[in-house]
């Protein structure tokens, strides 16, 4: 199966963060699984840690492609259909950085891992 991750899945994941259910850490450990994250995740990661809103264990540019790499987790580029599909979202989130992850796993038709109840509001499948 191909999941998308969300940001705070991601960091809760390669953090081993105890707010990441059994049930995301289960899915994303799964080797028969696919683990995708966007660019609009690493693009948001280095906005929060460059306005210090984020503190990594590691510089941005060690961190990210030693995880990506350790954990098999492909990134997923964003394509002009993804953001002709955020152009006819409804306003249900308001987040930039989630509203392009909900048009990703639209147009990718893949499950979202996310603790964010908000994705629901869309016909989006969210793990959790």
């Amino acid at each position: 199966m191909r999941i998308l991750l969300d940001t705070h899945s991601f960091l809760w994941f390669i953090a081993g963060n105890p707010k990441l259910s059994s049930t995301a850490r289960s899915l994303i450990e799964d080797i028969n699984n696919q683990r995708l994250l966007s660019v609009a995740s690493l693009w948001e990661i280095a906005i929060k840690q460059s306005l210090g809103k984020l503190t990594l264990a590691m510089p941005f540019d060690i961190l990210i492609p030693q995880q990506l790499s350790l954990n098999s987790i492909d990134i997923l580029h964003i394509e002009i259909n993804h953001l002709t599909v955020v152009c006819t979202l409804p306003f249900h989130h308001r987040d930039p950085f989630d509203r392009l992850l909900i048009a990703q796993a639209l147009v990718e038709e893949i499950p979202i891992v996310s603790a964010d109840s908000a994705f629901d509001a869309y016909s989006v499948s969210r793990l959790w």
